[in-house]
């Protein structure tokens, strides 16, 4: 089968034998898996001697659900999470990182099962509550997402993103939304629409190369209020602002709790929900949900497919032409979308 890689600077396809799946894991025939610019170029920068595996996030048919209770073959089911999930032809993939798709719902906005939960799991870590506000920085794909499910959920949300197309694209989605053309704007707009209180949370879905951001957003969040880094910056910030607030700053780590842990993603232990409400299958199921009641679109957020054998075109948009670009689909059989 063929596959993505990323080696000694360059992104590559490759070849590989089909996975045989393990015991607790499901057979998926790939028909689109999502490319996740951020992290996939940070990977394809590094020096890597061996090929290092390229996405997260896909969706296709159930092609053997092996000892997976409650899938079947022929199914139409989103997965996420390396490194079981990744850009190629067949993924083996534990039961608690695969769930069904509604036959409502199209195949390319299923494949951005992982970056869904991502986002869902970091409105989760700001801690808020039904009528409360949200500022938001960085429009790219995650920040797209982020907007849109606090929208759903009822929260005010104010945002900005460097680049004047995301900007467009979120205000013609969201006309609710108050959008800030410029980052300086962001203080005054937050004072206005909470009364001089500050917003309750502040997610941070930009990457920055310092901690800037990080000290705006302690400007601009409530006393007692919830900053989250969700973008990749260096966490170098003014103690004196958090402590001023006694503000809440965390890092929001994925798609949520499971992330990481061997004994959920590839032994299928599941957390209970008295004590783990939400783990990173369940957000990815509720992303999905919000799909199927159209909550939310990700459809105009895609603004290009490339076939597999094509996919060189679509890292290089990512990396010449970044405002041209948003969400972007890799397809491995195009008569099934």
């Amino acid at each position: 089968m063929r596959v993505i890689v990323a080696k000694e600077g360059m992104i590559l396809t490759e070849c590989e034998p089909e996975p045989v799946p393990k015991t607790g894991h499901a057979l998926i025939r790939t028909v689109c898996s999502a490319i996740s610019p951020g992290t996939e170029l940070m990977i394809a920068r590094r020096p890597n001697e061996r090929p290092a595996a390229l996405g997260y996030s896909a969706a296709g048919y159930v092609a053997d659900p092996g000892d997976c209770g409650g899938l079947t073959a022929g199914q139409r089911v989103a997965c996420y999470g390396g490194p079981y999930v990744r850009h190629a032809e067949y993924l083996s993939v534990p039961r608690h990182l695969v769930v069904p798709i509604p036959e409502s719902v199209g195949f390319e906005e299923a494949s951005f099962v992982g970056l869904g939960a991502i986002a869902i799991h970091a409105l989760r870590k700001a801690a808020l509550h039904f009528g409360e506000t949200v500022a938001v920085v960085g429009l790219g794909i995650i920040g797209q997402l982020v907007c849109q499910i606090a929208h759903a959920a009822s929260y005010q949300v104010i945002a900005h993103d460097l680049i004047p197309e995301r900007r467009r694209k979120l205000a013609a989605m969201l006309p609710a939304c108050t959008v800030a053309e410029r980052l300086d704007e962001m203080g005054a707009l937050v004072g206005a629409n909470t009364g001089g209180a500050g917003a309750d949370a502040v997610l941070l879905c930009a990457n920055s190369a310092d901690g800037s951001l990080i000290d705006h957003a302690l400007r601009w969040v409530r006393d007692r209020g919830h900053v989250v880094v969700v973008g990749d910056m260096k966490m170098d910030f003014n103690r004196g602002l958090l402590f001023a607030k006694e503000a809440n700053l965390t890092v929001s780590k994925a798609g949520g709790p499971g992330r990481g842990d061997a004994a959920y993603e590839l032994h299928g232990n599941d957390y209970p929900i008295g004590f783990v409400r939400w783990t990173e299958g369940r957000n990815m199921g509720e992303f999905i949900r919000l799909l199927e009641r159209r909550a939310i679109q990700v459809e105009p957020l895609i603004y290009d497919h490339y076939p597999l054998q094509d996919m060189q075109g679509a890292y290089e948009k990512y990396k010449k032409t970044p405002e041209q670009t948003m969400g972007m689909v890799i397809r491995y059989d195009p008569m099934n979308r």
